[in-house]
């Protein structure tokens, strides 16, 4: 049986996928002119879509010339046209996952929205992460927007070095101490999802964390969201990064980076 505390974050978890589908531009039930009760139909008061692009209540964290406020291992990383870069080559391989580690805080509820662009190998977006110097410099834990070249993980919802895969594209699950993730609701297919990604071009990521539900949005469709009751495991606040993979020589670049504190 289901708890109270669960019944109330499932109900939560789907307002606000109701909300995003609505904010990507689902369509929504026409009302009608007669609504029940002697109503009115609802006027103009339908929700809008919000476009990526507005940024209202943000604030730039990256200047688009320096890393000023950005850390990582600068064999790997650098600025290049607007864009923070991540490369490796065959003489220059990523031996560890690496990250380039933002400076400027560590976010608890938040907002974020980055336009990324991946020609191989596997990327991802840290939040709510924290170092482990006992691995290497430049090593996060925590949870993750997925990315990768092939496509077959990017939206989803991973924990580096921690529990893994916890909403895979295309799922809303539950997150439970000591159990596996539980899906509980359905989004599209990870095939169907898998066509909104743009190839060897500039995707839209936008992430929000809000408490204990975690929420990817990728080229303005709802791609994964969890709700992370598991008490002793989750993380709500840390280290915002950005990822490079072990692998092929890889190239990932990063740009319009901007954060709202909720």
């Amino acid at each position: 049986m289901f708890t109270k505390r669960v019944v109330r974050s499932v109900m939560l978890a789907m307002l606000l996928l109701l909300f995003l589908i609505a904010l990507a531009g689902g369509q929504l039930p026409q009302g009608r002119g007669d609504g029940r009760g002697g109503g009115g139909g609802g006027g103009n008061n339908r929700p809008e879509v919000l476009p990526f692009e507005d940024h209202s209540g943000f604030h730039a964290i990256f200047d688009g010339k320096t890393l000023n406020g950005w850390d990582g291992d600068p064999t790997f990383w650098r600025v290049e046209n607007g864009a923070i870069v991540g490369e490796s080559t065959p003489e220059k391989q990523v031996k560890v996952n690496t990250f380039a580690v933002w400076r400027g805080g560590q976010p608890k509820d938040f907002e974020l929205k980055v336009e990324f662009r991946i020609n191989s190998t596997n990327s991802g977006i840290q939040y709510r992460s924290v170092e482990l110097l006992d691995v290497g410099k430049w090593v996060l834990k925590g949870y993750q927007a997925d990315i990768d070249f092939q496509n077959q993980f990017t939206g989803q919802l991973y924990e580096e070095r921690g529990r893994g895969f916890l909403a895979m594209r295309g799922q809303v699950s539950h997150l439970q101490q000591g159990e596996k993730p539980k899906v509980i609701a359905s989004l599209q297919t990870a095939d169907e999802l898998k066509g909104i990604i743009k190839v060897n071009d500039w995707n839209q990521f936008h992430i929000i964390a809000r408490g204990n539900l975690l929420v990817h949005i990728l080229n303005g469709r709802l791609i994964s969201e969890a709700i992370d009751d598991d008490v002793q495991n989750r993380a709500m606040g840390g280290l915002l990064g950005f990822q490079m993979h072990v692998g092929a020589p890889m190239k990932v670049e990063f740009r319009n980076i901007w954060l709202k504190n909720l």
